[in-house]
């Protein structure tokens, strides 16, 4: 348990991007298996990616979407979980329940707003997001302390 622990606290006490040679964010997948969903409730916004091998071309597609643009990510407090096995199921897995490839997106709340068999966009990601009731009063309160 204590790994799950160092690893949610480097995600939320360091900032979840570090920049590459490029100097563009880079917002890494963790593996499913390493976390809890539960370690990342009322922090962070899981894009949890499934597939049953990691040479699935659906599964690749979509770490190249999610690579395009990791500081709208970061902006909403994404974190990108991966789960390539299903012989050896993370906790993630058995709650979510996948078959084959699945992009699933939860919100801070822990709560299942969007299932894709298919790969999505940063910017299809993004407008689903901001859509969230949750995600809605973090863009009101944000509003408020920069005083408009």
């Amino acid at each position: 348990m204590k790994p799950a622990l160092a690893l949610i606290a480097a995600l939320c006490l360091v900032p979840a991007a570090t920049l590459g040679e490029d100097a563009r964010p880079v917002l890494a997948p963790v593996p499913a298996s390493e976390v809890t969903l539960d370690d990342l409730l009322w922090l962070k916004r899981p894009v949890v990616v499934f597939a049953d091998s990691p040479n699935d071309p659906a599964f690749q597609t979509q770490l190249l979407y999610l690579a395009d643009d990791p500081a709208e990510l970061i902006k909403r407090d994404v974190v990108i979980l991966t789960d390539t096995s299903p012989a050896t199921p993370s906790e993630a897995r058995q709650k979510l329940r996948p078959r084959g490839f699945s992009m699933v997106l939860l919100d801070k709340d822990g709560a299942v707003k969007l299932r894709k068999p298919l790969p999505w966009s940063v910017r299809e990601i993004i407008h689903a997001i901001d859509k969230f009731p949750l995600r809605q009063q973090e863009i009101r309160d944000r509003a408020i302390e920069a005083g408009g």
